[in-house]
């Protein structure tokens, strides 16, 4: 009996077969669903399917969550190399600046505010009461705050008497009487022919008869009566009259006697002839009081009814009394002549600004400009303080130059600077603050500046300057040039070069190496 071995073929054909059961069971598996029937062991194996399929989920999310990890580690990690060359600084920059060929000014900028040229606060005193004892009465305002006043016009009216004004610089400080001499009478006479009222053969700063007359014109075309200089006059003057007459008769009564003792021929000749020379030295001091009565009487101009001004029209700034109320110190105040520009300037800045200098003017407000002239700076500072008003007619707010005529405002201290505009200022300046450039000094020719940092002295005393090439980070190209410094502004020096060096308007210069 033959026993029979198994073969590789053998082997594989079990092998082959057992694979095809196994699909055909997979088939089975994946068909039983679709077609509804259900086994014990179809159930088993879709939830297994399902759990399979959740794990591969699962180890998916994982997967990308470690490499995020792994790539956000990787970024964190440097290398020391790495972490000095983060730390370390960039490169210093550097700083330059363009030479320029320009015209070199130095500036003084200050405030000023536009005002008149004068300013007076008026205040008429018991005097214009015309002596009646009482205390001065508004009685009438003929000028209203706003009014434009021209000379010899009527101001206001107080106890029942004028202020008015005439032309002149110098204050008012005293009345001024028939007799009397001084630069305010000469400044009187010229203010009454400027209104048509000659003053005769009167000598300029003599009070004289023409004088009288002129004054008595202007009162009457006014309509008021002039002042008698003093109210006595009238009996000093009948009472010199009267005298003269006497001494007249007297001398008639002596040549009448010595008339007749020269025709008797007797001794009583020489006693005649001493009484007419008696009788006619009397005469003569009579006609001498006489003369001095009549010269010191007649209309009067008291200082409480008159207000020299600048110029005119003037403006009446305020009046602060109504009809009726008691005159106030500071009744009126007027403004006149042309306007000016006032300002301050503080102590280091003092001695940079001279009389003469050129100014722009500036209002930021209206955009308008002008051009003007340091017209006076104070020797003295001024305390700060506002002003107030003057204790007399014709006083001066203080604070104001020698001619008081201050600015009306506020006194900032300082030396106190006045501009004098070279044309006459738009009227919508008046009352501003304006911006004032001083120029100080100015090369008047176009120089070649560059910024002062740019310019260094050596231990040998040369100045030079650092002229950068093409590469401002190029050390090799960079020449230094010695320069001869002149004047200074605005943080620019106006530079020459020296020494066989080159320097031209847009060459670079280095100015500073700025610091990481």
């Amino acid at each position: 009996m033959k026993h029979h071995q198994p073969t590789a073929d053998a082997g594989a054909e079990r092998e082959a077969g057992q694979e095809h059961e196994a699909e055909a069971a997979a088939g089975a598996e994946a068909e039983a669903p679709r077609d509804g029937s259900s086994a014990s062991g179809g159930s088993d194996d879709g939830g297994s399917l399902r759990r399979r399929r959740r794990m591969l989920a699962w180890v998916v999310a994982g997967a990308v969550l470690l490499t995020g990890a792994g790539v956000a580690l990787g970024a964190s990690i440097r290398s020391p190399a790495q972490v000095a060359a983060d730390a370390a600084p960039p490169p210093a920059s550097v700083l330059s600046d363009r030479v320029e060929r320009r015209v070199l000014t130095s500036s003084v900028v200050v405030r000023g505010t536009v005002a008149a040229e004068q300013v007076l606060t008026v205040s008429p005193g018991a005097a214009a009461a015309a002596g009646g004892g009482g205390k001065p009465v508004v009685t009438r305002v003929a000028k209203q705050p706003g009014a434009a006043v021209q000379a010899g016009e009527v101001l206001v009216e107080v106890s029942g008497r004028p202020v008015f004004a005439l032309a002149g610089a110098l204050p008012v400080y005293r009345d001024l009487k028939p007799g009397a001499t001084g630069k305010d009478v000469g400044q009187l006479q010229a203010g009454l022919r400027a209104l048509g009222h000659s003053t005769g053969k009167d000598p300029s700063g003599a009070y004289g008869p023409g004088t009288k007359a002129a004054v008595t014109n202007l009162y009457t075309a006014l309509g008021y009566a002039p002042r008698p200089a003093d109210p006595g006059d009238a009996e000093r003057l009948q009472a010199a009259e009267d005298a003269a007459d006497a001494a007249k008769r007297q001398v008639m009564t002596a040549k009448t006697a010595l008339a007749k003792a020269k025709e008797a021929g007797g001794a009583d000749t020489a006693e005649a002839q001493q009484q007419l020379a008696f009788a006619q030295a009397d005469l003569a001091k009579a006609a001498g009081r006489l003369e001095a009565a009549r010269a010191a009487a007649g209309p009067m101009v008291p200082a409480d009814e008159l207000v020299f001004l600048k110029g005119f029209p003037a403006r009446v700034d305020a009046v602060r009394a109504g009809v009726g109320e008691p005159v106030p110190d500071g009744l009126l105040v007027l403004s006149a002549g042309a306007p000016v520009i006032r300002s301050a300037l503080p102590a280091h800045q003092r001695e940079l600004v001279k009389p003469g200098m050129k100014v722009e003017v500036l209002s930021e407000a209206t955009g308008l400009a002008a051009a003007g002239t340091v017209a006076s700076v104070a020797d003295a500072p001024a305390p700060a303080a506002a002003g107030s008003g003057g204790a007399g007619p014709g006083a001066a707010q203080p604070g104001g130059g020698p001619d008081g005529a201050p600015g009306g405002a506020a006194d900032p201290g300082g030396y106190a600077l006045t501009v004098t505009p070279d044309k006459a200022l738009d009227p919508r300046l008046a009352g501003q603050g304006v911006r004032l450039t001083v120029t100080a000094a100015s090369s008047g020719e176009p120089v070649l500046v560059v910024p002062l940092s740019a310019v260094s002295a050596g231990a040998d005393g040369r100045t030079t300057v650092t002229v950068l090439g093409a590469d401002p980070a190029d050390t090799a190209a960079r020449r230094r040039v010695e320069v001869r410094a002149g004047m200074s502004a605005d943080g620019m020096v106006q530079v020459e070069a020296v020494g066989g060096g080159a320097l031209a308007d847009g060459d670079r210069v280095l100015v500073a190496r700025a610091a990481p």
